[in-house]
């Protein structure tokens, strides 16, 4: 009976291992043609992950984060024991003996596969997830299997146990957009790996298995349960003791889950802009699309950069004064109020020529068009003080009491008009400057020459500015394109103390170590002499005091600003500088439309007053 039991069961057992061949050169058939391709064009090419980049304020404080995944990438060496423990003892035992697969596993996994009808049972070791995370997709497929069998060998080949260990728990999926263990910890606890409780650390451990059922946002019992089945592996794998284990499993597990952080965006989204422009300095881009007519092929590798960049886990330190930006932010939409009156402030500080302070738009969003970064439009007379008078000063004898004549002037064709058509005699500058008038600003300016006058422009950040703009219209404000909030105020700042050095809301941009990646190279270029920076700083001052800007008002001592109107009230503009800050205002429509109705208002008078206090 014996013999005729034991012979039945070889029988049996033949016919399992007859259909098992049969199924596994099958499936070899279908993957055969595919191998001497396969084995000669699997690259594992270096594979990149988004990570957070992080923007600081002045004081370091982290003020945004941007990201699509968040991940706290992490050596094997800071990763706890129990980590790595949970991982081995659950997924794969074999993971140091195996050379990428366990042919065991393969076997059975066939074996139950077959049985069932379906593809379910994978048995995959960690190399074969790692692979199919990295390289391969999802889809449930002997042919996928057999490719999946492959790179898993060659990964093996390249790299060791414990680099693919490291990538395997820096790549698991912990759902809710969270990658690797060291942002589940964060993101789950917002708390270090290292610092999490071996309860807590298991129950991460438990999500990836199924990060839709074991979401411990949505389905925290079922997170819960996983749990408790993973410290009994440990328990069984003498990881930990049975009192210890029940310990574990009795500890209470409280989410404090990360919330993301996007204050400030008007201000974030234009550290982004600035971001790019420094990419674009540092690595050469700049300097090649100033040599070509056809920059469209660089800006789209620049674009390309750029997003690389920022996929990298990035910090990104700027000068943000938060304080001083939910002030300013709060100020000027109370004073801008319904509708669709809108503005653009750019604030700088004084001392460090730092940006400070940004105001983009009312009820800005950070998929807004940011009006202070890129936002153009005509100066007006906010550029007559860089065009004409400073220069005046700088290559003549003039002096504010020197006189000019303010009548009826042409250059050629063109023939300004003061406001309102009046023609007056001789003025001094003073009174000239005090009120804007555009005759002896064109008839000033033709004094000193467009070329000087130029070339004092070319020296500040006025990005649009262009050759076709070297006529005497410009001594009134008329540009082809038109100048930012930020540019005009960077401009200003040279009246400080005659030195400029351009302003900027980055002050340097560091790896995932700290260390330095980039950084503004400027240099101080003294423009102005000090006997020209006293003469605009009186005449700044005067037309606060007796002139256009007569609205100012600032309780830190001095402040001086000029004014600037454009054709049909079409914007209102006003610059200066107070004794802390440098600042720009814009005040007008998106779409242009003539604004008189509000010019007795001064409501630009007053959002200036705002920044500059």
């Amino acid at each position: 009976m014996r013999k005729l039991l034991g012979i039945a069961c070889i029988m049996l057992a033949s016919v399992a291992i007859a259909y098992l061949f049969k199924l596994l050169f099958a499936e070899w058939a279908v993957a055969e043609e595919r191998v001497e391709y396969i084995e000669s064009s699997i690259e594992l090419t270096e594979v990149s992950s988004s990570l957070p980049v992080k923007l600081l304020d002045e004081n370091d404080q982290v003020f945004s984060e941007e990201y699509i995944e968040w991940r706290q990438p992490l050596t094997l060496e800071q990763m706890p024991l129990v980590a790595k423990q949970l991982v081995l003892f659950s997924e794969d035992v074999h993971f140091y003996d195996h050379i990428g697969f366990d042919v065991s596993a393969i076997a059975r996994a066939f074996v139950a596969n077959a049985d069932s009808g379906e593809k379910s049972q994978g048995g995959s070791t960690i190399t074969q997830q790692l692979v199919r995370m990295r390289y391969l997709h999802e889809e449930k497929s002997y042919e996928r299997k057999v490719l999946e069998l492959f790179y898993a060998h060659e990964l093996e080949q390249v790299l060791s146990k414990d680099q693919i260990l490291t990538l395997y728990l820096n790549e698991m999926y912990y759902s809710n957009q969270v990658y690797g263990i060291g942002g589940a910890a964060t993101f789950y606890f917002q708390q270090p790996l290292q610092q999490l409780t071996t309860a807590q650390i298991a129950f991460l451990a438990a999500i990836p298995n199924n990060p839709s059922h074991y979401n411990p946002l949505v389905n925290f019992a079922n997170t819960k349960a996983r749990q408790e089945l993973l410290i009994d592996v440990l328990v069984k794998h003498n990881a930990l003791s049975e009192t210890q284990g029940e310990e574990a499993k009795a500890e209470v597990i409280e989410l404090n889950v990360k919330p993301k952080i996007e204050t400030f965006p008007a201000y974030s989204t234009f550290a982004f802009a600035e971001f790019k422009q420094l990419i674009a300095e540092a690595e050469g881009y700049a300097e090649r699309m100033a040599n070509t007519d056809d920059t469209t092929a660089i800006e789209q590798q620049l674009n390309e950069r750029v997003r690389f960049l920022l996929q990298s886990g990035l910090t990104i330190h700027t000068n943000l004064r938060q304080s001083k930006q939910q002030k300013d932010e709060q100020a000027i939409t109370q004073l801008l109020g319904n509708g669709q009156l809108q503005s653009a402030v750019t604030t700088i500080d004084n001392q460090s020529r730092a940006i400070v302070s940004v105001y983009a738009g009312k009820d800005f969003e950070k998929t807004h068009f940011n009006r202070a970064a890129y936002g153009l439009r005509q100066p007006g007379s906010t550029l007559k003080p860089l065009l004409v008078y400073a220069p005046l000063f700088e290559t003549t004898s003039y002096s504010p009491q020197s006189y000019v004549n303010a009548g009826y002037y042409c250059v050629g064709n063109f023939c300004p008009q003061n406001y309102g058509g009046a023609v007056y005699g001789d003025v001094s500058i003073k009174m000239a400057f005090r009120h804007s008038y555009n005759t002896p600003a064109v008839r000033l300016l033709n004094t000193i020459g467009l070329a000087t006058g130029f070339s004092y422009l070319q020296q500040f950040q006025f990005k649009h500015i262009t050759e076709a703009d070297e006529n005497f219209a410009t001594a009134l404000g008329g540009l082809t394109y038109g100048v930012t909030s930020t540019e005009l105020a960077d401009a200003y700042t040279s009246f400080i103390d005659g030195a400029y050095k351009p302003s900027r809301a980055i002050r340097k941009v560091t790896d995932q170590n700290g260390d330095i990646l980039y950084q503004w190279q400027d240099e101080v270029n003294y423009i102005w002499s000090p006997r020209t920076t006293r003469y605009m700083r009186d005449l700044l001052a005067d037309v606060v005091v007796n002139g256009t800007a007569d609205r100012v008002y600032t309780t830190t001592g001095y402040v001086g600003a000029k004014t600037g109107t454009t054709n049909d009230f079409r914007d209102y503009w006003i610059a200066g500088l107070s004794n802390r800050y440098t600042t720009a205002v814009w005040l007008g429509f998106d779409t242009p439309q003539n604004m008189q109705w509000l010019e007795e208002s001064r409501l630009h008078h007053y959002i200036f007053s705002t920044a500059a206090e």
